[in-house]
């Protein structure tokens, strides 16, 4: 089996498994659309590999391994960036709740403690 082919099934099934945890709700398409983009540019990119040996020569670089690790590490840092977008937006939102829980807490010793008043 060559390289290529072991490429692109590898692509193909990073593809198919995030199909998958998508149509189990394990993982909301927000977050599984840029890692469906980048399994798809790596089956494109399995099944035509001249596509980047030319953008490899294009940009400016000697060799296409040094582009493809070059790629994949931007593909890595851009992964990383957007889940920490992610998580900070999920930080927020735990803090806006746990200050709702808090004052909805509050108003309910208010209220025990008005019933409580007027019981005796």
């Amino acid at each position: 089996m060559g390289i290529k082919t072991i490429a692109l099934l590898l692509s193909s099934g990073l593809f198919l498994f995030v199909v998958e945890l998508v149509r189990r709700e394990k993982l909301t398409f927000k977050y599984a659309f840029a890692w469906l983009f980048f399994a798809g540019a790596g089956v494109l990119a399995a099944a035509f590999p001249s596509w980047v040996f030319r953008l490899a020569v294009l940009l400016g670089f000697e060799l296409p391994s040094n582009f493809i690790f070059f790629a994949l590490m931007g593909v890595f840092i851009f992964l990383s960036l957007l889940l920490t977008v992610f998580l900070c937006q999920q930080n927020r939102r735990n803090d806006r709740m746990a200050q709702k829980i808090g004052i909805l807490g509050r108003e309910l010793e208010e209220v025990k403690e008005l019933l409580r008043g007027r019981a005796q």
